[in-house]
């Protein structure tokens, strides 16, 4: 591996199936015994929560469909078996039978601090509650109901809503996305 530079490049594939093509990608280039000339296959995704039938759901999205970023110096071979493999469509950026341009530094910056910052932003969403407000359940066996917020848990990402069931007052445990402000 005399003088070569690793390189980002971007490389196309069939849509909804990236992952699938980033293992394939790995599992030939360490067939053909190409590892050194590929060190990073990446299909850069972002955190989603999503509401199915009432919960909440943690799903990961493909930030960018239908593409796989590939760090790799691109000698000899390397190119043509990437291109083989099953649902590579080819480089991002190459002319009809020209070389594969690779990403900026700029490019690749953005690209790799935005996987981090979204794996992080996740976590520091501020609290839109405070204790004493006056809310409405929107969600589970208590939907309909008015409470006052007695606690918020930070931590746990929940709320106490003292609700009025039969005259008596009861306290809720909630989730932030189970109330709303009235």
């Amino acid at each position: 591996m005399a003088d070569s530079v690793m390189k980002w490049y971007v490389v196309r594939a069939i849509g909804g199936q990236e992952n699938k093509v980033k293992s394939y990608i790995e599992t030939e280039i360490s067939r053909v015994g190409l590892s050194d000339y590929v060190s990073q296959v990446i299909v850069p995704t972002e955190k989603v929560v999503q509401f199915r039938n009432g919960k909440k759901v943690n799903r990961e999205r493909v930030y960018f469909p239908g593409y796989i970023m590939v760090e790799a110096n691109l000698s000899g071979e390397v190119p043509h078996v990437i291109k083989s493999i099953t649902g590579v469509i080819g480089f991002l950026g190459e002319t009809k039978g020209g070389e594969p341009v690779p990403m900026r530094k700029s490019e690749v910056n953005r690209m790799l601090g935005k996987v981090d910052e979204l794996s992080i932003q996740e976590e520091n969403i501020a609290i839109p509650y405070t204790i004493g407000e006056t809310v409405k359940v929107i969600d589970g066996p208590f939907n309909g109901f008015d409470g006052s917020i007695e606690k918020v848990n930070e931590e746990k990402r929940k709320l106490e809503v003292m609700v009025k069931i039969f005259g008596r007052k009861t306290p809720l445990e909630l989730s932030y996305t189970q109330v709303e402000k009235i």
